[in-house]
């Protein structure tokens, strides 16, 4: 019996593309856009929730700070029981129409008594070297707090967008293994039924079958993967796990931009680098506020008024103490001592800063070579778009080519099969250079501080034409 047998054939695309293309327009039309599920992810993703609270502290910390040189006003008031014993000996006592007296001696005395005490102290700072840079400390925290939420909320949106191209690549590998096992089936089916009238080898029919099992253990791999993709996207977002669905673009992501002009926006708009920035800032004024000469010293305009009251009895029967300050002033703080804890701590702000600055410069050289690698991705993805294109066509060319071939016997069944099997495998190496391209360029606009919605609208016109194009 001969190897070869026939495959039905015409002049239109196999079945197993046309079944594609079925499923695809059913999928696709249900699809959602990239944009909505960054919609739906703003108020539902958790890493995103997480870092806006963490943001909420930013705008309590500036009020920190304008607060630190403003008025205090301290009320303190105590009452409990007391005792006071005083002497005073050799005074001189006068009084109206008693004279003068030399050598007197008083004595006064309450024990367990009531005692109360009310103070009032206002305070405005004036000097106070340490209050300043714990001020510009704090404006610093709050701006390094408004960039790590920008940062998180660019990083939440590239997130989105990688688990949405994940799912549109997991919807893609089953549709096309689904096509793919279909054909096969008829395949095997026609290889069977020839058999059995001798137009065709039992190799034929093994070939057919071994390749059908292949393809179907491989497609409930990639069910069990498009679930978890799915599941990711639909934790992600919030939307509902059933029927969800995903795109891909049509054509491959691009951007004329150089990778001077990305590296000198990275170095101006990265909120990586900006952050360490403000964290070499913070390390520079706690160095200040430690290396100040007068460190500890504070100068401060005070008010201040305090009553005082004992009442009881004592060794000379009933007694009441009363007493009332007031002062309106200047008061100085200086330390005199610190037992080198003044030295040790400028030591460390110094080492912390060093530190600040040694980390600044790493950032810097590692987003250099991010920026070059997300660049160069985007690049040479736009370059293997292009060479999978002209692949795809070339082996659609080739199965037509080896059908005509087997039907004029110069070709086996199990040539058929292996064009179609290239073709599927091309297919689905475009998608995954179509995804990683869009990816790569997302993630330079992310690097360079640049990602936005508008970089995801560009995305959804991308995925919008391979909606028309199916």
């Amino acid at each position: 019996m001969s190897a070869t047998g026939r495959f039905h054939s015409n002049s239109h695309a196999p079945r197993w593309l046309v079944a594609a293309g079925a499923l695809l327009l059913t999928l696709a039309a249900q699809a959602t856009t990239l944009t909505e599920a960054w919609q739906a992810a703003e108020q539902h993703d958790r890493p995103l929730a997480v870092a806006r609270a963490a943001h909420g502290v930013a705008e309590p910390r500036r009020a920190q700070a304008d607060a630190l040189w403003r008025p205090s006003v301290v009320l303190n008031a105590s009452a409990g029981l007391g005792a006071s014993d005083s002497t005073m000996r050799d005074a001189q006592f006068s009084a109206p129409g008693l004279g003068t007296s030399s050598g007197v001696d008083f004595s006064t005395s309450i024990t367990g008594g009531a005692a109360t005490r009310v103070a009032l102290q206002a305070s405005q700072p004036i000097y106070n070297e340490e209050r300043r840079a714990q001020q510009e400390q704090l404006r610093l925290q709050a701006d390094q707090g408004d960039l790590q939420w920008e940062g998180a909320r660019q990083q939440a949106l590239l997130r989105v967008a990688q688990h949405y191209l994940h799912l549109a690549l997991a919807q893609e590998q089953v549709r096309v293994l689904t096509a793919q096992s279909e054909a096969l089936q008829h395949a095997a089916t026609e290889a069977a039924d020839r058999f059995e009238i001798g137009s065709a080898s039992i190799t034929a029919v093994h070939e057919a079958r071994a390749q059908l099992a292949g393809v179907q253990a491989r497609i409930a791999l990639a069910k069990a993967d498009l679930e978890i993709k799915r599941r990711a996207l639909a934790d992600a977002t919030g939307l509902p796990e059933p029927g969800l669905s995903a795109s891909l673009p049509a054509r491959a992501a691009t951007d004329a931009r150089s990778l001077a002009v990305w590296q000198q926006l990275a170095e101006t708009t990265s909120p990586q680098l900006r952050e360490q920035r403000l964290a070499v800032d913070l390390a520079e004024a706690e160095l200040r506020k430690r290396a100040a000469r007068w460190n500890g010293a504070t100068v401060d305009l005070i008010a201040q008024a305090e009553h005082q009251r004992l009442a009881g009895h004592g060794d000379f029967g009933s007694a009441r103490n009363a007493g009332l300050n007031a002062m309106v002033g200047v008061q100085l703080t200086l330390p005199l001592t610190t037992g080198g804890m003044r030295g040790a701590r400028e030591q460390e702000a110094a080492a912390q800063l060093a530190s600040a600055q040694a980390s600044l410069d790493a950032a810097r050289e590692q987003l250099a070579r991010d920026i070059h690698g997300a660049w160069l991705a985007l690049r040479t993805g736009t370059e293997q778009v292009s060479a999978l294109q002209a692949a795809l066509e070339a082996s659609r060319l080739r199965e037509d080519a080896t059908r005509t071939g087997f039907d004029a016997g110069e070709r086996t069944s199990l040539d058929v099969l292996n064009a179609r099997n290239d073709q599927a495998a091309t297919r689905l190496q475009l998608a995954q250079a179509l995804s990683a391209t869009l990816l790569a360029r997302l993630r330079l606009a992310l690097l360079a501080g640049q990602i936005g919605e508008t970089d995801l609208r560009e995305a959804d016109a991308l995925l919008a034409e391979e909606l028309q194009n199916k």
